[in-house]
Order: C-alpha cells, then sequence, then structure tokens
C-alpha cells in the first residue's frame, strides 16, 4: 500500500496547474497528468477521486485561499468588536493583495473565464471558495443590519454588491496578457474607495433624532 504524503500532492497541484492553464479544463486529462507526473493513474485517483476533485483543489491552493481565509477572519474573536467599515477594509485588502500580485492566482482566474461558457469550469470555480466567502460576508451583513449600521436588504445581495465594487478596478486585468503587480498603497486606496462607496449607498439612514429611517429603493438612490 502506497503512503500519501502532503509532498506528493503538493506536486500534482502544481503539475496540474501547469496542465489546467496550458490545455484548459476540457482537454486537461487524468492520463497526461499521469504522464507528466513520471507516476500512474492509480496514484492520481488515490489523492483526488475524479478531474473534478483535482481541479477543485487546484483552485483553493492557487485562486481561493485568499478569499476563504479572509472570510474567516471576518468572524474571529479579534474582529468581532470592529466596526463594518474596518471588517470590509481588512477583506478587501486581504483579498485584492492576492488577485494584483498573484500571477498564478490571474491564470486561474483568465481560465475559469474563458472556459465556463461550455463547461462546468464556473460551478466548480464558484464552489471552491467564492461562495464560502459570499455567504460569510452576507453573515456579516445580517449582523451589521442588526446593528444599524446597514439598513435592511438582502444580506446576499449587499455582500455580492460590496465584492463587485471591490474588485471593479480588477476585473481588466483578468483580460490583459501581463498586468504589473499593483503596490499596497494602491490597493488600500481601491479598497477605501469601494468601502465608502458601498457605505454611501448602503449605510443606515438617521433623522434628526437619531433614528434609522429606512429608506425605498427609490429614494435610497437620490
Amino acid at each position: 500500500m502506497k503512503v500519501r504524503t502532503q509532498a506528493r500532492r503538493d506536486a500534482i497541484l502544481e503539475t496540474a496547474a501547469g496542465l489546467f492553464q496550458e490545455m484548459g479544463y476540457e482537454r486537461a486529462s487524468m492520463n497526461e497528468l499521469a504522464k507528466r507526473l513520471g507516476g500512474s493513474k492509480a496514484t492520481l485517483y488515490s489523492y483526488f477521486s475524479s478531474k473534478e476533485g483535482l481541479f477543485s483543489a487546484v483552485v483553493r491552493a492557487y485562486a481561493t485561499q485568499h478569499l476563504t481565509e479572509a472570510a474567516e477572519e471576518l468572524t474571529t474573536f479579534a474582529q468581532q468588536a470592529q466596526t463594518l467599515a474596518q471588517k470590509l477594509l481588512g477583506f478587501g485588502e486581504r483579498m485584492l493583495s492576492v488577485l494584483t500580485s498573484d500571477n498564478k492566482a490571474m491564470s486561474v482566474y483568465r481560465m475559469v473565464v474563458g472556459a465556463a461558457g461550455h463547461s462546468d469550469i464556473g460551478t466548480l470555480f464558484y464552489e471552491s471558495g467564492p461562495r464560502e466567502s459570499l455567504e460569510k460576508l452576507a453573515v456579516i451583513m445580517t449582523d451589521a443590519t442588526a446593528r444599524g449600521e446597514l439598513r435592511a436588504g438582502d444580506p446576499r445581495l449587499l455582500a455580492a454588491q460590496f465584492l463587485g465594487l471591490v474588485t471593479a478596478e480588477i476585473t481588466a486585468r483578468t483580460f490583459q496578457r501581463y498586468a504589473e503587480p499593483l503596490s499596497p498603497a494602491r490597493v488600500t486606496e481601491i479598497t477605501h474607495a469601494a468601502v465608502d462607496m458601498f457605505l454611501s449607498g448602503a449605510a443606515a439612514r438617521r433623522d434628526s433624532s437619531g433614528m434609522t429611517r429606512e429608506l425605498s429603493p427609490t429614494n435610497s438612490l437620490l
């Protein structure tokens, strides 16, 4: 019986990441991966039960682990006393720091965008990180609403809107062959702008007496 090791698993993930980026998700196969690793398919399947499972592991390792870690930090004891703005700033900066400096992460994003229209790669990608992050952000939005920091609304929609604002300037990088890393100062600037814009539209409004005033969908945009 062969013993599985973390080093071997890491080697498989690294080689698989290169294979997916080179051939795309649909064309890449466990046979080809076994050839490049110099082992057997049986060994691969002892680590990953399917190509889908392998791809999900690659996505987590190279493209979404930062999202998971950033989302987990939102609910730590140390951050419970922070304001919503402070939590969102920390999350946004953590996320953008990876997206704007890690070429492997961006390569995975490009691959997903390119193949999402004719395979299940988009769903696999979403389930391998973004979904969990969105759900944890939604919990933060729910708590902020209960504390009066946000007006009532769909917490998942609020979470998605915030993520859209944070990544607004980053989306174009997905379509660039070479994108220079952004400086930490620029990442902070982008994140602050996103948080400011989000809160300017979603924050609870208060009247002259200090009471929260709910806005209708129409006048909330005025």
